[in-house]
């Protein structure tokens, strides 16, 4: 397995690509952090913290079905370009803003909006450009270094974000932001891909949907994968209620705040360094299956530690399960996936994969309001547990699934 990774690090063309989405990744997941405590340092309402979840979710379910219709019609690297251009844009706004005391809640709802909006059509452009960089037989090693390229990203991102409202505010994240998407722009017309064919028939957007829902829809292993990640992820929304654990619960400042919220990532690095060291003798879904149940108590482990450094151990722990059951199943609709449909089928993914988590933030939030924050995130820490156990009873397809490479 060592090999093959320093194999892939070998291709030119994968390693630039790895660094570009690597630095726009740190800016990415550094200002979403900044944005969770900013709204909270702004409002001190946990409330109008989950609002943030309900932008993202609403951008995420409507517009990640057109973002993949338009990845499989356009040349990806352009597309790509002009999205990050468009955030570069919406963070550097929000960042003067901030630097001049200007800045308002609605402000950042407004910047999580647009720079929402341009991920959807950015991430399964992102997913679909790896297949054109690497060969087949190394999919899924691309992936098990790509998709835990965003922890490394959130384990630097948010403990930098940390360290930057401590010196001088939020708007040095977003500004930092800012440069990291100017970062990739640059990086994109040095990559060496093949033109993305596209047949030549006018876009008809709503055909081509519900050409990409079909192809989901004859493959019940994706089905099953997407509704395990929304049954784990609707009220497990642990990032929304983040900072007012880490203000009200374990009192601790910024700096802590931004190392419990890295601590997720470092666990994900941990539990990546095990994928691809076990290679596609562990692509399964019973690993899923086991690693959603031990990313539900870890959830619970979170709410209730009663120390910070107990917190941070149960944040590691989410984060390591999560990367395991991300690989199998990212690899999974991937590898299974036509070329001319990963578009389609990613963004639809994506409805559920990031669609989940920012509709959870949102559940956790109101939740919280009436139980406090760590009654509300311990109770979203139970449905992946049930989800699990149904699967275990129900779901044959899934917990006998292998990934054929």
């Amino acid at each position: 397995m060592p090999s093959n990774l320093s194999s892939l690090f070998r291709n030119r063309d994968f390693s630039l690509y790895w660094c570009g989405v690597m630095l726009s990744e740190i800016g990415v997941r550094g200002t979403f952090v900044v944005n969770l405590y900013h709204v909270y340092d702004l409002t001190r309402s946990t409330a109008l913290v989950s609002v943030v979840g309900v932008v993202q979710g609403l951008a995420l379910v409507t517009l990640s079905p057109l973002g993949g219709v338009i990845a499989d019609r356009v040349d990806r690297r352009r597309l790509l370009q002009g999205t990050q251009f468009l955030s570069l844009v919406a963070s550097l706004t929000l960042g003067l803003l901030s630097v001049a005391g200007a800045v308002e809640a609605w402000h950042i709802y407004i910047t999580v909006l647009v720079n929402t909006a341009a991920s959807t059509f950015d991430s399964p452009t992102r997913t679909a450009l790896i297949p054109a960089l690497v060969p087949r037989e190394q999919l899924a090693q691309a992936f098990a270094i790509v998709n835990p390229t965003r922890e490394l990203a959130v384990l630097l991102g948010p403990a930098l974000g940390g360290a930057l409202i401590a010196i001088g505010g939020p708007g040095l994240m977003y500004l930092l932001d800012a440069a990291t998407y100017l970062a990739l722009v640059l990086i994109l017309p040095m990559l060496r891909i093949p033109a993305h064919r596209a047949d030549g028939e006018p876009i008809r957007v709503w055909r081509r949907m519900a050409e990409g829902a079909r192809f989901i829809r004859g493959r019940p292993v994706i089905l099953q994968f997407l509704s395990l990640d929304l049954a784990t992820t609707l009220l497990a929304g642990w990032r929304a209620v983040l900072p007012a654990l880490a203000v009200e619960v374990l009192r601790v400042g910024e700096v802590a705040y931004g190392l419990l919220a890295a601590a997720p990532s470092a666990g994900a690095l941990v539990g990546t360094a095990i994928m691809v060291r076990w290679g596609n003798r562990a692509l399964s879904g019973s690993l899923v299956l086991a690693a959603t149940a031990a990313y539900g108590s870890s959830v619970m482990g979170l709410a209730l530690a009663p120390a910070f450094a107990l917190a941070v151990a149960a944040a590691v722990c989410l984060g390591a399960t999560d990367a395991v059951a991300s690989v199998v199943r990212h690899s999974a609709v991937q590898l299974e996936t036509p070329d001319h449909l990963r578009g389609r089928v990613t963004s639809l993914y994506q409805v559920a994969v990031r669609g989940g988590p920012a509709i959870g933030d949102a559940n956790v939030g109101w939740v919280s309001a009436l139980l406090g924050p760590a009654n509300a995130l311990a109770l979203g820490g139970i449905l992946p547990l049930l989800a699990v156990g149904g699967y275990g009873l129900w779901g044959r397809r899934l917990r006998t699934y292998r990934v054929a490479t």
